[in-house]
């Protein structure tokens, strides 16, 4: 009995040692049930394999790419039960039936579903259909500061107009990167310096589009105190086609959460867009 013992352990204690190293994985996250799975995302595709939205509608009316923000793994802000992803996809499809419903343009959303895309891969949805307007929808939280409100309205700049703007650049450019990977490895096809040149073109265009943004808005949306703002966003990047991110307001703040989450707010954020797409084509063909 006494010489079986140190046999029994011997053969036991290779088996002692993977269970108690599976039990300290589980309790760490690697491996087992729960939050400590492995993300697995999709990998960046070449720009010839995204798939293009179907487009319809009259080829004489000009047309918006409207992009709801995040999706797939990446959440975006999450406060008080709501999740930025789901809530900006809202908007994109009343947008989207808002314009078509009164022949302002024809319009294709980067992502109809809960699909993640790369802010690359966004604006070049815009770009390979010869977009005349792209439209960014997000949602912000503040944390604990509920009473932090109001919708924001972005335009690209080298410089940030402000620290809460270079805050949020920072934080929206960086979705791109998960577990410390940038996602979006790419060859640039042309120099930044060539890039900022061409995107001067369109920047003019840009900011008049917020302009009218904020001027149909007025008395039918709340906006933040600074409504206008600045930054280097990777998805507004598209050197040829006018782009503008549009933050719709803090999911953290109750009454911002439940004006984006119902209907009666997605038909008025839609109908004071299109408002403000309608003036700005017209504009266009003026000039």
């Amino acid at each position: 009995m006494k010489r079986r013992f140190p046999l029994l352990a011997l053969m036991l204690s290779p088996l002692i040692i993977v269970g108690g190293l599976v039990m300290l994985a589980r309790g760490t996250g690697i491996v087992g049930h729960g939050a400590g799975y492995v993300a697995r995302v999709e990998l960046p595709r070449e720009a010839s394999q995204i798939g293009l939205p179907e487009v319809e509608g009259d080829t004489d009316l000009p047309l918006v790419v409207i992009d709801a923000g995040h999706g797939g793994h990446d959440p975006g802000a999450s406060a008080r039960g709501y999740v930025e992803k789901d809530l900006v996809l809202g908007l994109a499809k009343t947008l989207r039936t808002e314009l078509e419903a009164r022949n302002i343009a024809r319009v294709a959303l980067t992502r109809d579903d809960d699909t993640y895309l790369l802010h690359t891969e966004r604006y070049r949805i815009a770009q390979r259909l010869g977009a005349d307007l792209f439209l960014s929808l997000h949602a912000d939280s503040a944390g604990a500061q509920g009473e932090v409100a109001g919708a924001s309205i972005y335009t690209l700049s080298p410089e940030a107009s402000s620290r809460a703007a270079a805050l949020f650049a920072q934080r929206e450019n960086a979705s791109d990167v998960l577990g410390g990977v940038d996602l979006s490895q790419q060859d640039e096809q042309v120099s930044d310096i060539l890039v900022e040149l061409s995107q001067r073109l369109t920047q003019g265009q840009s900011r008049e589009f917020a302009a009218l943004i904020e001027r149909e808005g007025e008395g039918a949306i709340q906006f933040h105190p600074q409504a206008r703002r600045s930054a280097w966003l990777a998805v507004l990047r598209a050197p040829d086609v006018p782009s503008v991110l549009y933050e719709s307001g803090f999911i953290s703040n109750e009454e911002d959460a439940m004006r984006l989450a119902s209907e009666e707010g997605k038909e008025a954020f839609a109908g004071v867009m299109a408002r403000a797409i309608r003036a700005y084509f017209v504009r266009q063909d003026d000039n």
